[in-house]
């Protein structure tokens, strides 16, 4: 992610992540992006897949951590980034494991 990016992706961080110091969010920007993802309004996620790119937002679901997104997200972007067609089957969203 180059200055740009990051500082136009920054702008969000205390939207998203409001329980955080925007410092803080940021030493992560894929947690945030993440977020932007689930949860995003329309505007928003427009924006970060404009400005990063389907590989950074590719990159992001499949780092998912346990929590991050919901089904309906994790359904939808599987899709909208074609890491899945019609007929496949869905990865399972992923599970926290207890040690």
């Amino acid at each position: 992610m180059n200055n740009r990016q990051f500082s136009q992706i920054k702008k969000l961080a205390p939207h998203y992540i409001w329980w955080k110091p925007v410092d803080e969010v940021m030493l992560n920007p894929q947690n945030l992006i993440a977020q932007i993802m689930n949860i995003g309004d329309y505007e928003d996620v427009q924006l970060v897949a404009n400005l990063l790119g389907d590989e950074i937002l590719k990159d992001t679901l499949l780092k998912a951590r346990a929590g991050q997104f919901s089904a309906r997200s994790w359904h939808y972007w599987h899709y909208r980034l074609g890491l899945l067609i019609a007929g496949e089957r869905l990865p399972e969203l992923p599970k926290r494991v207890l040690q």
